[in-house]
């Protein structure tokens, strides 16, 4: 929501402050199935880790919808390395950011394809107490993909995983003690004696 660009920073420097040197080797931001938020927290978690260039931009028929937000020069990380996981529920804000730090190779994407939620609403009110949710605009990543029905298509793909019961009738794995003259555990009996 609107304070979650400050929280993150927050959850960061608790993370460096148990570091051992006060610095992280890396960060891994699990952002699957986040359906979003709002646009000034995609654009300050963003912001977090790029030091320049565009974040997102959105363009739409009308001169006010056609916005631009940019990156300030700070990285919070000091460039070290972020693993971006996604899948089918990440939608919106989540989207932007990693459409934006995949953009500017500051993280490597990983997992499904996102949901492709790209489109602003404009609310507007009406005299008899409801409202009209007009589509306005699209959002688009710095490279100027779409991400209107078409998503974040990760850097590597790992397809959803079923875990089930394991079976000895499964695995052919060869043990150590199915190797010849291999060295006997304690509870093996010795073939010599």
């Amino acid at each position: 929501q609107t304070r979650t660009g400050e929280y993150l920073r927050d959850a960061v420097d608790k993370l460096k402050e148990q570091a051992s040197n006060g610095q992280l080797a890396g960060v891994v931001l699990d952002l699957r199935n986040n359906p979003g938020g709002v646009l000034s927290a995609a654009v300050s978690v963003s912001d977090a880790f790029l030091t320049d260039g565009i974040i997102v931009y959105t363009d739409g028929r009308l001169e006010d919808s056609k916005l631009k937000f940019n990156a300030k020069p700070t990285d919070i990380l000091d460039g070290a390395p972020i693993v971006v996981l996604v899948n089918g529920g990440s939608a919106s804000a989540s989207e932007i950011v990693a459409g934006a730090l995949q953009d500017h190779k500051r993280a490597v994407i990983m997992g499904e394809k996102t949901f492709g939620k790209g489109s602003v609403q404009t609310i507007l009110p009406m005299e008899n107490g409801s409202a009209l949710k007009l589509t306005t605009a699209r959002y688009f990543t710095p490279s100027g993909r779409s991400i209107q029905a078409e998503g974040i298509k990760p850097d590597i793909e790992v397809a959803r995983l079923q875990v089930s019961r394991y079976t000895a009738a499964v695995s052919l794995r060869i043990k150590e003690r199915d190797l010849p003259k291999h060295l006997r555990g304690s509870e093996e009996k010795d073939a010599t004696q």
